[in-house]
């Protein structure tokens, strides 16, 4: 009886508390929609067009979680979506009431290459208007560098300098971590590259793997530097990054006035310097200023600025991972992009469809839905037209094959031609803790997969063969796409991640250009006139409680933003990835088990905000093993 009234007032507590946990939030709410009057719209006045990055450029920006904003558990960088920047910039160009383009990229968390290149010829468009563009930075990086050498005059703070690492880094490997704990990895795959699960089998790279990593890395980082070069010839970019700490011992171990020797920023100066050169290009700023010079609101001119949504080109952006069932932007979810595509085709008059893919892949199944969907367009007798954003591999590649024609960058990563799964099973873990498994068995199948007493080799023997077939039939899809033999394609697909200029060399892609170009030529297809083409874009709408929630947020949002020096930056930088490892980790143990993934491609743009509280079976072993 005395267990019964314990076990009682227990969940009485519980209940409590959790009553007045949603009275809290009830009343918190309230006070937030009462309290909370949307800015009036105001008339763009004439001054500086202000994009204040402070956070990352992406293809289509994550459904913000209004549950994460309110309990403060979510990653608070944000996402700028590139069409939204390169509408802006262009209406700049022609609007006399821009004087000239400030880029504050203090707090700027990178993009993939393609996104930061195409921003970057928007940028020269605008000098090329005779308008001025100013950039300022305490520490630029290397993404935030690539968008300051295209402006007009780069500052950078005295105290802080120009970090450019490269591409590349290390990885994590846990073999010697699961040896340990006893875990028993079951890995099934297709390809002598797909090396992701590598880090899961070995404690290090393979050769094969390590070349392939090695000339994509050389790549990208030759096009960086090509780039740089020709916005900013003046700037000694090989030999600074050559030897960075030569060039920081000839100013005795000054990085600002390192890179000014160095001819990679124009100025030193403090937020305030900066500002005041500025208001001699913009005036001087309003009482409703928050800057010492006059500046336009980027979101206030991009929402006066940016065009109706209804136009005959049909644009599908395939953004994010791709997985199974619904999800919100930002995540290309098989069931949600696919009722996107039919629904639209039913409602709308579309006379050609554009793919935008910048995703490196993920659940086979949700591709494959994808693909169907896309091949109904092309049933219906629209043109398609693909158009490769900074990463299409693997599932991205997938998706990509009912194409006419395939646009891609030099910069875009793509390929990744195959297929794995990975299974966990805790057999030894569990003994090493005393604890067995036993049972019967009807079939060979019979619980299988038995993550607690190990797989059976019949399972795994089934698992193999149906992820070489399932690479069979991505090799087939391919090789009909690309007009080539099974075996032609075969011989570049075995999971190897290409680079958009090799990829256009051996036949993975037709044409270099961005999403104009193919928006472009998918009219030229639909016999409609190029230049009166409109895109209309078939995408779920965000949240608006979210949005809501978001907006209060950023309002209340205090100015500690992120760290601004060397060490600061990298270490909250080096956070993120890992944040980001982790959350990759779990979405493969917990997601589809077969998978067209190209996790090693998410090193090339910026981490994705996660959730804190995220974990993988890794970690969790490891603390309870600890």
């Amino acid at each position: 009886m005395a267990f019964v009234k314990g076990a009682w007032r227990i969940l009485v507590a519980i209940k409590d508390g959790l009553v007045l946990l949603f009275l809290l939030l009830f009343f918190g709410l309230l006070y937030a929609a009462l309290s909370f009057s949307p800015k009036p719209a105001k008339p763009i006045g004439s001054g500086a067009l202000l994009l204040d990055l402070d956070g990352a450029i992406v293809e289509q920006p994550a459904e913000v979680s209004a549950t994460a904003i309110l309990s403060g558990s979510g990653d608070q960088a944000k996402e700028y979506r590139l069409s939204d920047i390169l509408t802006a910039l262009d209406a700049a160009r022609t609007d006399d009431k821009v004087k000239a383009v400030v880029l504050d990229l203090d707090d700027f968390t990178g993009g993939g290459q393609v996104a930061i290149a195409r921003v970057g010829k928007a940028l020269d468009a605008v000098r090329a208007a005779k308008k001025p563009v100013f950039a300022f930075a305490t520490l630029y990086s290397d993404d935030s560098y690539q968008l300051a050498a295209h402006a007009s005059e780069a500052w950078v703070d005295p105290m802080g300098g120009v970090a450019i690492a490269g591409r590349g880094g290390s990885g994590l490997y846990y073999k010697g971590l699961i040896d340990k704990l006893g875990v028993n990895t079951h890995v099934y795959r297709v390809g002598t590259y797909k090396s992701f699960v590598e880090p899961y089998i070995r404690a290090d790279q393979s050769p094969a793997a390590k070349q392939a990593n090695q000339e994509l890395a050389g790549a990208l980082w030759q096009n960086w530097q090509d780039d740089v070069t020709k916005a900013r010839p003046k700037a000694k970019v090989a030999a600074y990054a050559a030897d960075p700490a030569a060039a920081a011992s000839a100013t005795g171990g000054d990085l600002a006035k390192a890179a000014l020797a160095a001819g990679l920023v124009d100025k030193l100066g403090d937020q305030e310097a900066f500002e005041d050169r500025v208001a001699k290009v913009a005036g001087d700023p309003s009482d409703k200023d928050d800057t010492d010079y006059a500046a336009i609101d980027y979101a206030t001119y991009l929402k006066a600025r940016k065009p109706a949504n209804d136009g005959q080109i049909g644009v599908l952006t395939v953004a994010g991972d791709i997985v199974d069932g619904e999800a919100g932007p930002g995540t290309a979810a098989g069931d949600t992009i696919s009722d996107l595509l039919l629904k639209a085709l039913d409602e709308k008059d579309l006379k050609a469809l554009v793919v935008r893919v910048d995703s490196p892949g993920g659940s086979v199944q949700a591709s494959e839905k994808i693909r169907r969907a896309i091949m109904e367009a092309k049933s219906a007798g629209l043109p398609i037209v693909v158009s490769m954003g900074n990463v299409a591999a693997s599932g991205g590649y997938w998706v990509s094959t009912p194409a006419d024609i395939v646009f891609a960058e030099p910069d875009t990563i793509t390929g990744s031609i195959g297929v794995f799964g990975i299974i966990p099973s805790f057999e030894g873990t569990l003994a090493k803790m005393g604890i067995t498994t036993d049972g019967v068995r009807t079939t060979p199948l019979s619980g299988q997969p038995d993550i607690a007493g190990g797989t059976t080799p019949q399972f795994d023997q089934i698992m193999q063969m149906g992820v070489e077939d399932i690479y069979r039939r991505f090799v087939g899809l391919v090789a009909k796409a690309r007009h080539k033999t099974p075996g032609q394609i075969d011989a570049i697909a075995q999971g190897r991640v290409w680079d958009g200029g090799t990829a256009r060399q051996i036949g993975l892609v037709d044409r270099f250009g961005d999403l104009n170009d193919a928006i472009a030529e998918a009219a030229r297809r639909a016999k409609i006139d190029p230049a009166k083409a409109k895109p209309y874009w078939i995408e779920k709408q965000p949240d608006k409680f979210a949005e809501f929630i978001q907006s209060i947020a950023d309002r209340e949002k205090d100015d500690a933003g992120a760290p601004r020096d060397l060490i600061g930056r990298e270490a909250k930088l080096q956070q993120r990835w890992a944040l980001q490892a982790v959350a990759d980790v779990r979405a493969l143990v917990s997601g589809a088990g077969v998978r067209a993934d190209c996790l090693e491609c998410r090193g090339y743009g910026a981490p994705k905000p996660a959730s804190r509280d995220a974990r993988g079976w890794l970690a969790l072993l490891g603390s309870a093993w600890h």
